[in-house]
């Protein structure tokens, strides 16, 4: 009895430290992840980057980032869970910077933007992807997905994850950093036509509907 009793209180115990947890972004350099994406980014970009980062330079814009981002870091991932309801199951996430690429979420992937605070941004952004995708999450708002996968059918795939996206992403800039980083982050994402007319979508129905629609399932 004792042991069962000690297994359970160890048991709520981990449960209440993951309720209230927020992870840490471990920011990383690979030198042959970088050496791939020096190759890889001739399909995005159509040629050659002759201006691709050294090594010592990705280090260097490291540091600077990263001291950035401390300042906000866990003020923004738990605003994340507040908003979505939705818990962050990962203690640390690795997140790889290198010289150029495509950002993605999974493996957490950011290039060396010439503006720092523009480095912030898509990594909020991603970050939200990860809460998304953390494990258990996609089933607990399985219902919520659904909903959007339904009224927004005539969207592209991209366009419909991207309006509960972009509505959390939208309260945290006018939360923690203003409104002229809205306004250019809509503003860089006006030559993609999936992420504009996600942005389209939020400003027309109001950021705190989208999210208040996410959060009613």
């Amino acid at each position: 009895m004792r042991v069962e009793y000690n297994q359970r209180m160890k048991s709520q115990y981990f449960i209440l430290i993951n309720k209230h947890m927020t992870p840490k972004i471990i920011f990383k350099y690979s030198w042959i992840y970088d050496q791939n994406w020096k190759k890889w980014i001739k399909v995005y970009i159509k040629k050659e980057d002759k201006n691709y980062p050294t090594t010592p330079e990705v280090l260097n814009y490291i540091k600077k980032v990263e001291k950035m981002w401390r300042k906000c870091e866990k003020k923004v991932l738990r605003e994340m869970t507040e908003l979505t309801g939705l818990k962050w199951k990962e203690k640390n996430i690795t997140c790889y910077v290198v010289g150029n690429c495509s950002p993605f979420s999974d493996p957490l992937t950011i290039k060396t933007y010439k503006e720092h605070d523009y480095f912030i941004d898509t990594l909020v952004h991603e970050s939200i992807h990860q809460l998304f995708t953390q494990e258990g999450n996609l089933e607990q708002a399985a219902k919520a997905w659904k909903y959007f996968e339904k009224k927004y059918a005539n969207e592209t795939y991209r366009t419909r994850i991207h309006i509960p996206l972009h509505a959390i992403h939208w309260h945290i800039f006018l939360k923690f950093f203003g409104q002229k980083r809205l306004d250019r982050q809509i503003e860089k994402m006006n030559k993609y036509t999936d992420y504009k007319k996600a942005w389209d979508i939020v400003k027309k129905e109001g950021y705190q509907n989208v999210i208040g629609r996410f959060n009613n399932f």
